[in-house]
């Protein structure tokens, strides 16, 4: 089996300073006290519900404390009780955790639905880090409950098990044996894919079938009936914008005010999205040498091309003689690009990817792993969340299986355009060892019916590309394109008050911004 480019884990990730989107809070433990603007529970909305899916529309919400939330402001937690096949209810129950703030408007618009996408990434995480740190603006805070949930298969909500740490550690750490590229590199790859894929089946189950996007959509629309809202409001990023999309789709009279912040192509085959992601970061990467090159401390001189041989021969001496790190572990090649795409993210983290490198020029691995540590969401040895493994699960089951034909292909671009990284962020194909059959189509999502849908990109993005807003806005009968120019992954709340301002006046207001609007960072 050849070796594939790995798709990009997606969610929002922000500023390392910033929201710590892989730790959280757990299901309710004790009844909750509500704060300032608390009202009695709405009714669920069940006009139109088939009679066989009434026990799960007509359930009442119990607030409740959280366990560990990852702020200081109060919230409240509640379970939901979900099916886990959606075309056949009576297969068996999933659960589903939502959290919301406990002091909530006096006379709220209705819920906001949010997701940092991934998939894989938690929405009740981000709520509570975006409360402690910043993450929504006043205006959102002000006029909705904002509810932030764990898709199914994520962190609380019947999660996806696959390894223990020790396990996760090799399968995300490991040096692989052989030289890259040789049929010993190859097949100590496909020993590791096949391994995870094996442990993911053991230990979760026939729940892997249904950890897809659509159920996970279903999902979305039992939570708008609970929350008692007739339609739908949703702020969904990156992964995120496919999972509103999909909602569209097979809600669009159900939809109400949607951004869809980052967006992925849902047209687009998996192979593709590797590719052009790979492309992407290559020409982030470049675009932070450039600037690493301007400054005083950057450990490369010359030419960004220069630099880019620099880097090259780094990863290439890693490959050879890994760094030994005091845990045990050791800094290879592949896990110093981890470190780069964590980094890439955003342009507040460049500065920890110029300490990676001046450390692992230096023979330090120790900064390199900090990045790649926070990307795997690992804290101590200890992985604070599943998203890897929920991640896995959504995409195995998402996208089709592409021949090797079309591997070879992508592989012959990806020679030409992104030199430096792509050897770096291929492997084994996880999917290839999945227990079921992926069942998703890639196909153009139209949501004819729904009302406008704001559509959002950055030009430089490296994990959701700008061509990919702009083929979904053209895609949705309603779509309306927005263009934040600046580098880093999604756009609200990251310093444009031009792109703050439009997603707070269409969410609050229902001001839908001009198509093709164009916004500067401050």
């Amino acid at each position: 089996m050849n070796s594939r480019i790995r798709r990009v884990a997606t969610a929002a990730v922000a500023s390392l300073a910033g929201l710590a989107l892989l730790a959280g809070c757990a299901n309710p433990l004790a009844p909750f006290v509500g704060g300032a603007g608390a009202d009695e529970q709405k009714a669920p909305i069940t006009d139109g519900v088939p009679e066989e899916l009434l026990p799960y529309y007509g359930q009442i919400l119990e607030w409740g404390s959280c366990d560990e939330p990852l702020t200081s402001e109060p919230v409240e937690c509640a379970t939901v009780t979900a099916p886990l096949d959606w075309s056949a209810p009576q297969s068996g129950d999933i659960e589903l955790s939502i959290s919301r703030p406990a002091d909530r408007p006096d006379d709220p618009r209705g819920s906001l639905l949010v997701n940092p996408g991934g998939p894989g990434a938690s929405g009740v995480d981000m709520l509570h880090s975006s409360l402690e740190y910043g993450g929504f603006g006043e205006p959102l805070l002000d006029t909705f409950d904002v509810v932030g949930f764990d898709p199914r298969g994520v962190a609380r909500s019947t999660p996806v098990t696959c390894l223990d740490a020790q396990g996760m550690d090799a399968y995300l750490y490991g040096v692989p044996e052989g030289e890259r590229g040789s049929s010993e590199w190859e097949k100590s790859q496909e020993d590791s894919a096949q391994t995870f894929a094996e442990a993911c089946e053991s230990n979760t189950g026939e729940e892997l079938e249904f950890i897809t996007t659509e159920q996970a959509a279903r999902d979305m629309d039992l939570l708008r009936a609970l929350l008692g809202d007739t339609a739908l409001d949703y702020l969904g990023y990156s992964y995120g914008t496919y999972l509103g999309a999909t909602y569209a789709e097979l809600f669009p009279d159900k939809v109400g005010r949607f951004v869809l912040d980052g967006a992925l192509d849902p047209s687009v085959s998996g192979g593709e999205v590797g590719r052009v992601q790979v492309i992407a970061f290559e020409q982030s990467l470049r675009a932070y040498l450039q600037t690493c090159l301007d400054g005083s401390s950057c450990p490369f001189r010359g030419s960004v091309d220069q630099a880019m041989d620099e880097v090259a021969s780094l990863l290439a001496a890693l490959d050879r003689r890994p760094l030994a790190a005091p845990d045990g572990r050791e800094l290879g090649g592949d896990t110093m690009m981890t470190a780069v795409v964590a980094a890439l993210y955003s342009e507040e983290n460049w500065p920890y990817l110029t300490e990676a490198f001046a450390g692992a020029l230096e023979g330090d691995p120790t900064p390199a792993l900090f990045l790649a540590d926070f990307y795997n969401g690992r804290e101590q040895g200890v992985y604070t969340s599943n998203s890897t493994e929920a991640f896995n699960a959504y995409n195995c089951m998402d996208y089709p299986t592409e021949s090797d034909a079309q591997w070879e292909r992508d592989k012959e671009i990806l020679q030409k355009e992104a030199p430096v990284t792509w050897k770096y962020m291929m492997g084994a194909d996880v999917c290839e060892f999945w227990p079921y059959p992926p069942s998703g189509e890639r196909e153009a999502i139209a949501a004819d019916g729904a009302p406008p849908i704001v559509v959002i990109g950055t030009t430089g993005d490296p994990a959701t590309p700008f061509a990919w807003a702009e083929s979904l806005a053209d895609q949705l009968s309603s779509g309306v394109l927005v263009a934040k120019e600046g580098e880093g992954h999604t756009a609200y709340q990251t310093g444009s008050s031009c792109i703050d301002d439009a997603v707070e006046g269409y969410l609050v207001e229902g001001t839908v911004p001009e198509d093709g609007l164009a916004c500067q960072m401050d």
